[in-house]
């Protein structure tokens, strides 16, 4: 080897005397030429000049130079029985060699019999190189053996450690190849052996492993909790090879920690006890005086300390620990290095979501209010402002609010949007009343109006608009703020919207009067963009309506050249049409069209949505969602939360949250509609997401849905059609045909939102003779009545030949149900009495409202459903072919949020969603995991009800 180093140093040597990057090419390429001489010539080189020239290529490789030759001679190198040689060879395949060259079939015989040599040396290069290499086909020819060599009683330690580290590695990469078998039990036991290094490395193994399959690794709890406590409660001189500055065993101690945060807390009390002394004696030893000064030492123990905190966080079941971690936490948000504070913000952004530490964490928001002024770091400023937004709650809301809206006068201009949202939805979500949330959002618009989004402007309408007792102080107020010599064109928005509707009641103050309340807008008219013009223009004719004494100087504006020949086409058209309707219309007309906006119906709040969108997955506003599953509403209703009772608005079951009643929106300017509506337009032909169809439209059986949907036929006897096929088509659809047959066609169109829905049944008659005594009935069995509340209308009973007749059936989920209901229909057709039934497609997870989250966020919630009642599984052939895309799209038909880059294998599927019931709400993450090689699908689902699972596992399983 000394002599290999000389050679190489005489090229190095040689590289430094270049004088030119020309020179360097011309000793490389002369290098090169001789090399591959040597192994073209006659003579056979012993195994020590093919190590030194086979080390020169890998040294030229490196350079930055192509090799094309000598991976025969580093193949042969494999063979020899000596270190340095094989050690070469290996060196050069790990750098070198192609995953799909030809000579894998000989480099892996060769690590083969390395592999079975028993040399521990020899075994230990070979399982260097599959690791290093790590590609598939090492992983099909050696994902069977390494477990075996980890789990075999004769094999050494450094073997172990590296057969650990090398199946980690092939996991990470192809999770498919490596099997589940016996040795995972074995494995487990590592976690006991005597070697801190092999019990590391296997820590890192069963880690990963557990993450994906729990139940097989749930025996490692009580054995890493027994070697914890070995550790936390070891003097640094038991450990002495593994202390790091005076830190037993930090590493392995970390990795532990990371592994019981795979599952909940142990149920065996002794387990559980002992674990808790372990927490206890890690957050003792924070307050123990340090031992060493050098940063090294407060690195390695706040390393553990963090991680045991994360643990008392995941557990989130012992209060005095939660507490204390709180109180830990809350000392290092003064200390003077920065990456402290920050994880210290940071941790306690989750702790705030607890019932058990919120109140612990509120008393540190002086603390973390300074620090928001003081911290020059923005990333640590900005976990303040999280940290904020987490303990914000009713008895603190206005101080956060103010606080906030101080630092955003100041803030980083990369937060100030995401300020925006918070002070937002605090605002709404805490009101004491809703003078407050008014002068807060405009205050909001005045500080930051260029971060203020549609949404949050939308929102404040929404809410005044539904709100009867603040609508005339919102008046009094936007016209207020409007009269400042530099307005935002948000507030320009706000206040036109708002005075068009209510400007009546704040007319009667002399100050306010109806002209100057039209000239302070048409004030700033021309200041504005073409959409605040539009809205302005909507104003003014609502102006007409409420104001008839300025109805010719609102006309005069409208009939003027600037408005009817306006470059811009929405513009002209308004101005056109406004200015006919309010010369054509009679009074009682126009006040019909322009009358006031109806209440927006009952929705989640779409800030809170662009929020999580702003911030990305992972967040704290995603760990408060999931922690607090129990509540009803996060931040919601449409409505804030008010401690005055009459301020609450909680719709009654029989209310049309989904507001399909409104009356239809022509009576004014568009809406602003959330973009982050929960309800979807599912009538793409409709203006309007609210207006159904005409029962004799000819559209309603003409869409590409129900024209491209199969059709079953039956003779028309008495008869009682199952239709399963069609049933489980729309179980990831709405809208399509459910049954026809020569007489007869049943189409359907639903929306559904949280816990309500309504159907849209259309019957169509397509013979040219009359159905008499049609009576279209829906049934519902004895166990299905109290979980399903169906509200339907009645029908026509004479349906016309070629004519189409619709039928409403409001819906409403009391509790989880696994039968759907039946629709009977009857009628006579030619003096023949017919009677059919068919199953209608109304099944739990119609009612699934998505949730998304990010990856650490789905494995704790995945960790937390590990019961084995919580968990239904089902493995079952593909019946259509194994389309990504069209998985995808059945995923997201289901009702389920389809999670990106979440699952370790970016083939597999993963879900996550809330079935809304009017008594409960219901978490639920699904995973699908396709076999392409074989066909075939394993489907898994975790939710807190048995039942949940179980049914949503069959009628998923049935669409693949």
């Amino acid at each position: 080897m000394i002599q290999t180093e000389a050679s190489c140093c005489r090229i190095i040597f040689g590289m430094g005397k270049g004088k030119s990057k020309e020179a360097e090419i011309k000793r490389i390429n002369k290098e090169l030429a001789n090399i591959r001489s040597k192994f073209k010539g006659d003579k056979a080189l012993d195994g020590y000049s093919k190590k030194k020239y086979v080390c020169k290529l890998l040294f030229i490789f490196l350079l930055g130079h192509d090799i094309d030759f000598g991976h025969m001679e580093a193949v042969n190198l494999l063979s020899s029985n000596r270190y340095t040689e094989k050690q070469i060879g290996y060196l050069f395949i790990s750098v070198l060699v192609n995953s799909n060259s030809e000579l894998i079939r000989l480099i892996n015989n060769a690590i083969k019999n390395d592999l079975a040599s028993r040399n521990p040396t020899f075994m230990g290069l070979a399982l260097h190189c599959i690791a290093n290499v790590g590609s598939r086909e090492m992983a099909e020819a050696f994902a069977g053996e390494i477990p075996k060599i980890l789990v075999a009683g004769d094999t050494m330690d450094s073997v172990k450690q590296s057969a650990a580290l090398c199946l980690l590695r092939l996991y990470r990469t192809s999770p498919d190849l490596v099997p589940m078998g016996d040795w995972t039990s074995r494995v487990v036991h590592l976690l006991n052996d005597q070697h801190l290094g092999v019990v590391t490395a296997a820590t890192s193994l069963i880690t990963t492993l557990a993450q994906k399959n729990p139940e097989e690794f749930k025996t490692s709890v009580s054995l890493a909790v027994s070697r914890l406590s070995r550790i936390v409660t070891s003097a640094s001189t038991d450990l002495q090879d593994y202390t790091y500055y005076f830190v037993p065993a930090p590493w392995l101690s970390v990795k532990l920690l990371r592994l019981l945060q795979c599952y909940p807390p142990p149920e065996d009390p002794a387990v559980r006890g002992r674990l808790t002394e372990c927490l206890e004696t890690i957050l003792n030893k924070a307050q123990e005086p340090p031992k060493s000064k050098k940063v090294q030492h407060s690195n390695a123990k706040n390393a553990v300390l963090f991680e045991a905190i994360s643990l008392i966080i995941h557990h989130d079941s012992e209060p005095n620990l939660l507490v204390r971690a709180c109180n830990q936490l809350g000392q290092f948000l003064q200390h003077r290095e920065t990456n402290l504070r920050y994880l210290a913000l940071e941790s306690m952004c989750t702790l705030a979501s607890s019932e058990f530490s919120h109140e612990a964490v509120k008393t540190h928001i002086e603390t973390v209010i300074n620090a928001l002024k003081t911290e020059r770091d923005v990333s640590v400023r900005q976990r303040a402002v999280d940290l904020l937004y987490a303990m914000c709650d009713r008895s603190n809301a206005q101080q956060i609010v103010a606080e906030m809206l101080n630092y955003l006068e100041t803030a980083d201009y990369s937060i100030r949007e995401e300020i925006v949202l918070k002070v937002a939805i605090l605002a709404e979500k805490y009101a004491v009343d809703y003078t407050w949330y008014v002068d807060t959002i405009l205050n909001l618009i005045r500080i930051a109006g260029d971060y203020v989004s549609e949404e949050v402007w939308y929102r404040v309408i929404q809410i005044v608009i539904n709100r009867d007792d603040v609508q005339g102080y919102a008046a009094k107020t936007v016209f207020e703020a409007l009269q400042a010599p530099a307005c935002h064109e948000n507030l320009v928005k706000v206040g036109g919207y708002i005075l068009g509707e209510f400007g009546n009641l704040i007319a009667g103050d002399p100050r306010s009067s109806p002209l100057i309340q039209f000239n302070l807008l048409h004030s700033k008219f021309h200041l504005c963009s073409v959409p605040t013009r539009a809205l302005l223009l909507s104003t003014y004719i609502k102006f007409v309506n409420l104001f008839p004494e300025i109805k010719t100087t609102i006309q005069d504006v409208l009939r003027s050249d600037s408005q009817l020949k306006n470059a811009d086409v929405e513009l002209q058209q308004r101005a056109v049409e406004y200015l006919r309707l309010s010369t054509i219309a009679s009074t009682d007309i126009l006040a019909t069209v322009l009358e006031e906006m109806p209440p927006f119906p009952e929705r989640e709040s779409s800030i809170l949505a662009k929020l999580k969108k702003k911030k990305g997955p992972g967040t704290v506003t995603d760990l408060e969602e999931i922690k607090k599953e129990r509540s009803s509403d996060m931040n919601g209703s449409a409505e804030p939360a008010s401690v005055n009772a009459s301020a609450v608005s909680t719709p009654s079951p029989s209310a049309d949250l989904l507001g399909l009643g409104a009356a239809p929106l022509t009576n004014s300017a568009p809406p602003p509609s959330s973009s982050g509506s929960l309800l979807v337009d599912v009538f793409s032909d409709s203006a309007s997401a609210v207006a159904p169809l005409a029962p004799g439209s000819d559209d309603n059986f003409a869409s590409p849905d129900l024209a491209s949907s199969e059709v079953v036929s039956e003779e028309p006897a008495d008869t009682v059609h199952d239709a399963d096929e069609l049933f489980h088509k729309f179980v990831c659809k709405n809208n399509g045909v459910l049954f026809e047959n020569q007489l007869l066609q049943i189409g359907l169109k639903s929306e559904f939102r949280q816990n309500l829905g309504r159907m849209f049944i259309f019957y169509g008659n397509k013979t040219s003779t009359q159905f008499l005594n049609f009576t279209p009935t829906v049934i519902c069995s004895d166990d299905l009545q109290p979980s399903l509340n169906l509200q339907t209308k009645p029908v026509d009973p004479t349906v016309d030949g070629g004519a189409q007749v619709q039928q409403v059936v409001n819906i409403e989920c009391v509790s989880d149900f696994m039968e759907a209901p039946i629709l009977n229909i009857q009628f006579r057709y030619g003096g023949t009495f017919q009677n059919l039934s068919v199953k209608l497609p109304i099944t739990l997870n119609k009612f699934f409202q998505p949730t998304e989250m990010s990856s650490q966020d789905f494995f704790q919630r995945w960790k937390q459903l590990s019961n084995p009642k919580q968990e239904v599984q089902n493995i079952f052939k593909a019946k259509h072919p194994m389309d990504a895309e069209i998985t995808k799209a059945k995923i997201i038909g289901f009702g389920s949020a389809l999670l990106e880059e979440v699952d370790p294998n970016p083939a597999n599927f993963v879900g996550a969603g809330i079935i809304h019931t009017k008594t409960t709400q219901i978490g639920c993450l699904l995973r699908l995991e396709p076999n392409l090689q074989a066909q075939m699908y394993r489907l898994t689902l975790r939710t807190s009800k048995e039942a949940v699972s179980q049914r949503l596992c069959e009628l998923l399983s049935e669409q693949f």
